[in-house]
């Protein structure tokens, strides 16, 4: 039911959460939203772009779970932006658990290319531990304090029972597979390192089902469509903010006022911030004032966010199987297990998992997308393109053993090195827990926060009467609420990292403002002036 109200909105960041956001509060009747982003563009991590003649995807690569469940994908279905096979019933049923099943071609460092079945023992393996990093959270115990060190004990005491009889090499190759596969969830994570994913709170991500699936016109569609849907004007590109000024106590008609880098003062009744975790990371402790209460910095730090670069490679013709959808590069030194380099200026290319092949060949021809995470992959940034496809080819000639292989183009991405972005997305850190993920999407002035208290001291008689004792404990309440509140896909408690996970919470604050209006009456303590 559209409420029609003069409250004013302002929404930090011109992303896929605050797109969401203005689109919802437009649709109840709010006509006062406006949204302010930094660039000049708008869907923030959804980028995309060429490659020559090809559509690739700098940013989001995939619908994760498209089926009726995900908005992202209803909203792809209903602009007709999705292949045929995308939408068919085969593909929305099928559950894969966040991992699709993909057919794998793998290569050694020593120049071989190795019989896929050959590892299936490790890849096998790898995948019931990893499903068993999920069932902590549910039982509130943690036998380790990160998913990394859980599974290199679990596959050490496995390995010594399943692969005693099998010959050292082979043996050797298994766990240099299990190194692999740890770097593939690095990419997954958006993590460093499997060592710095909290255990316990690693099962909190839940997959939806369905068959991954891509743009074939590219994610950017996703974004022109729903901009299209807004009132022309309402998104001011180019204008970063410096601060948010919340529980303005000044005479000021609104209680918030978001200060631009260029020096404008927008007033608001309510803020939506939705930029990124790692610029959040970054700047939190200047960019509110008065600071965020303690809890919500606390849970800020603790939570995770890394970096995950893509490095696209066209070729003249394919070096890997018509049927391969993955390629796993095997170092033969890694046998212990590791997802880190130990001299990133040196080695950096090592943190290089493999490739995803970008099919149909029919559309991209042969292009390979390749995955790197982690401050390996934070590095690669800095190098100059003639560096990197340096590197890239030395690499692929060296685990193909063919020494004329030549890249005809190279494209990298560069997230960590972004200043709005600072990295890729979110991930459950060490010690982290739901309530982490809870402070982040609470809005301020925070419940019962101390923080929130004004400097000066209030005597029992200062409370009117009828307001009750309580009110002595729930002294934010006499401020105006909902001031700034707080989307993105590092806030959303079980579809982090996801795209699905932020349009999701955009829509969650504005629902939340929709509420509070729907609700609100002229005698609502909220309303109330000491």
């Amino acid at each position: 039911m559209a409420v029609n109200v003069n409250a004013k909105v302002v929404i930090v960041g011109c992303g896929i959460s605050g797109i969401s956001a203005a689109h919802r509060l437009v649709q109840a009747g709010f006509h006062n939203v406006r949204i302010v982003e930094a660039t000049p563009r708008s869907g923030g991590r959804v980028k995309t772009g060429r490659l020559g003649n090809n559509i690739i995807e700098i940013g989001a690569n995939w619908i994760h779970g498209p089926s009726e469940e995900n908005p992202v994908f209803c909203l792809a279905r209903q602009y007709g932006l999705l292949d045929p096979e995308a939408l068919t019933p085969e593909s929305q049923g099928m559950d894969v658990g966040g991992h699709p099943p993909w057919v794998p071609n793998a290569f050694s460092s020593s120049g071989r290319k190795l019989n896929a079945e050959d590892l299936n023992p490790a890849l096998e393996m790898f995948a019931d531990v990893l499903n068993e990093s999920s069932e902590f959270h549910s039982r509130g115990v943690e036998p380790w304090t990160n998913v990394g060190d859980f599974i290199r004990s679990e596959v050490q005491q496995r390995a010594a029972d399943k692969w005693k009889d099998i010959d050292a090499t082979t043996r050797s190759l298994q766990l240099c597979a299990i190194s692999t596969m740890l770097k593939v969830e690095c990419c997954i994570n958006g993590a460093h390192s499997m060592d710095e994913v909290g255990l316990g709170a690693y099962g909190l991500y839940k997959s939806l089902p369905g068959l991954d699936c891509t743009f074939p016109g590219g994610y950017e569609g996703l974004i022109k469509n729903l901009m299209s849907e807004l009132p022309g004007g309402l998104v001011t590109y180019n204008q970063p903010v410096r601060c948010v000024h919340w529980n303005n106590t000044e005479k000021s008609e609104t209680p918030v006022t978001v200060e631009c880098d260029n020096g404008e003062r927008i007033a608001a009744d309510h803020v939506i911030v939705t930029v990124p975790l790692g610029y959040l990371k970054k700047h939190h402790s200047t960019l509110f004032r008065p600071p965020l209460p303690l809890h919500k910095m606390h849970s800020i730090q603790r939570l995770g966010f890394g970096t995950n670069n893509k490095i696209f490679v066209e070729f003249d013709s394919p070096w890997w199987d018509t049927d391969c959808e993955s390629i796993y590069l095997l170092w033969e030194d890694e046998d212990a297990m590791v997802d880190q380099v130990p001299d990133i200026q040196t080695s950096w290319i090592k943190k290089l998992f493999g490739f995803t092949v970008v099919k149909p060949a029919e559309r991209y021809g042969h292009l390979l997308c390749g995955w790197i995470a982690g401050h390996e992959s934070e590095y690669m940034e800095t190098l100059s393109e003639q560096e990197v496809t340096h590197a890239v080819t030395q690499l692929i000639r060296r685990f193909t053993g063919n020494p004329t292989i030549t890249p005809r183009r190279v494209l990298r991405s560069q997230w960590f090195h972004d200043p709005w972005t600072c990295g890729s997305y979110s991930y459950p850190g060490k010690g982290c827990s739901l309530q982490d993920l809870q402070n982040m999407m609470e809005p301020l002035p925070a419940k019962r926060s101390q923080s929130q208290v004004p400097m000066f001291t209030l005597k029992h008689t200062d409370i009117p009467t009828q307001f009750g004792l309580d009110s002595l404990f729930e002294l934010s309440d006499l401020f105006q609420p909902l001031q700034v509140l707080f989307a993105g896909e590092a806030t959303h408690p079980y579809y982090f990292s996801t795209v699905h996970g932020a349009l999701l919470t955009g829509q969650r604050e504005a629902d939340r403002l929709i509420s509070h209006y729907s609700s609100s009456s002229p005698s609502q303590l909220s309303n109330s002036k000491l």
